[in-house]
């Protein structure tokens, strides 16, 4: 049996990357964005043209209806839920020092970000564990978070709180599905070239130029994929819980 991946977030940028590997990978993908089908045709293109059958859905992630009906279309197109790639995030509107952040600012990205996340991966691995085992494992879920996780940014201090958020739950998810064998990882992105970052661009291409990256420069969307593409392979069987940093070497404490 084919296995399926639920890709959010995933008409543009690093979801779209990721749901591109996972096809050639040979997953069924559903296509889950807030844009109607026919604005990024272009991308589904692309899916077609490498052979993946893929399933799209319109819909908000911080809406409880979009994320049962997303799960729903799923396993009505392809029979089940194998993979859960949460990937789907905002940044805020408004850069904001901390001591001016709205708390609508606040709630509009916790509620995207990790409510949304906390919720949407309830409901999948709900589904998970009625289906039969595929292979070695009953499912694999991957939270694309970020390295605001753990960096302070006081001008985004929601989505830096977001990021943290998502890096316990991936703890706690992994925690309560291994006995189901359901295994989850975390993807921590640093500065990766996507319409989020091409509004600071200039700032963060004297970063590099400044040698704060090992790897001296833009990371790609692709680069993401590949990860989140080996988490979802046989290769991380006695692994979950765990992270891995995609900033060339940002994290590293240097002298």
């Amino acid at each position: 049996m084919k296995k399926t991946a639920i890709i959010t977030g995933s008409s543009r940028g690093i979801g779209f990357a990721i749901a591109r590997q996972l096809g050639l990978d040979g997953h069924n993908v559903v296509i889950f964005a807030t844009t109607p089908q026919e604005n990024n045709q272009k991308n589904l293109d692309i899916l077609t043209a490498d052979g993946t059958t893929f399933h799209y859905v319109q819909g908000n992630i911080d809406s409880s209806e979009d994320r049962v009906r997303l799960v729903r279309e799923a396993v009505e197109a392809f029979g089940g839920v194998h993979v859960l790639v949460n990937n789907a995030g905002v940044a805020p509107k408004v850069r904001a020092d901390l001591l001016e952040m709205t708390e609508e600012s606040f709630d509009r990205v916790i509620s995207i970000n990790t409510k949304s996340n906390m919720f949407l991966t309830q409901e999948v691995a709900k589904q998970m564990i009625t289906q039969e085992q595929v292979g070695k494992k009953r499912g694999t879920i991957v939270n694309v978070s970020s390295c605001s996780a753990e960096v302070s940014s006081t001008s985004r201090g929601e989505y830096c709180v977001s990021k943290a958020g998502v890096s316990m739950l991936t703890k706690l998810y992994a925690d309560r599905l291994a006995q189901e064998n359901i295994l989850v990882h975390e993807v921590r992105p640093g500065v990766i070239a996507t319409d989020m970052t091409s509004g600071v661009s200039n700032r963060y291409d004297a970063l590099i130029a400044q040698g704060i990256f090992p790897i001296a420069r833009w990371g790609t969307p692709e680069d993401v994929a590949g990860v989140v593409s080996s988490f979802c392979s046989d290769n991380f069987l006695y692994t979950t819980g765990n992270y891995v940093d995609v900033d060339g070497g940002f994290h590293i404490k240097r002298l």
